[in-house]
């Protein structure tokens, strides 16, 4: 177990102050708050490095529900003022990856790197994975520009790791303007490698579907 590959996992952002005693709102990107949000839980902190909990950490005290809404309550944190510099912060946790991963769902790190294909031809290349409420994007680098591509079945089909690839149907327009003649006579390649410290799960949703994509999503036999 201490020699299995550890990432780095995102599971939480925080939102708002609440009261005045230091509360935080949370927005949650994990299935399994009830194992991730215990007393005594350590999580690294993202924040511009003008914050001053810039390289620190931060200790769960206590997670509540109000209305329905995750409330967390952390050491140090103990006004509103300190709770109001900590608003954005995304939280995250050292994972062991042993458990197998759930079906139409990748870390990050999975996606980095893979050749995007359209009928065959390679017209890019994923480089990031942008998490939104609504959905997750594929940031797909092609002929020099970004295309942000909407990770749904629909769109993206199928993710194949083994092969390297990811293969999209996009609908009129998305790529138009980036694939040419060049493109055209491009052979399908694997990517040489996504980048091993990369984190999060990320979820292909159903076109109609709108639930938010969950980082922490493939932590269990499972964002």
């Amino acid at each position: 177990m201490a020699d299995a590959p550890r990432t780095q996992l995102r599971v939480g952002r925080l939102t708002k102050a609440h009261g005045l005693k230091g509360a935080i709102k949370l927005e949650l990107y994990t299935d399994d708050p009830e194992r991730r949000f215990v007393p005594g839980a350590e999580f690294s902190l993202q924040v511009p490095e003008s914050s001053p909990w810039h390289g620190k950490h931060l200790v769960l005290r206590e997670l509540r529900w109000y209305n329905g809404h995750p409330v967390g309550f952390f050491e140090g944190v103990d006004d509103r003022s300190a709770a109001e510099g900590l608003v954005k912060a995304i939280l995250w946790v050292e994972h062991v990856d042993q458990e197998a991963p759930e079906p139409d769902a990748w870390y990050d790190h999975q996606l980095v790197g893979l050749a995007v294909v359209r009928d065959g031809v390679r017209i890019g290349e994923v480089t990031h994975v942008d998490h939104l409420p609504a959905q997750d994007l594929l940031i797909v680098k092609s002929k020099g520009r970004e295309v942000m591509v909407p990770f749904v079945s629909a769109i993206v089909p199928q993710v194949d790791i083994a092969a390297g690839t990811v293969t999209v149907t996009p609908p009129a327009g998305l790529f138009e303007e980036l694939v040419d003649d060049e493109a055209d006579e491009a052979q399908v390649t694997a990517p040489s490698g996504a980048d091993a410290t990369a984190t999060d799960a990320t979820a292909r949703v159903e076109p109609a579907g709108d639930a938010p994509a969950a980082s922490d999503r493939g932590d269990e036999p499972a964002g």
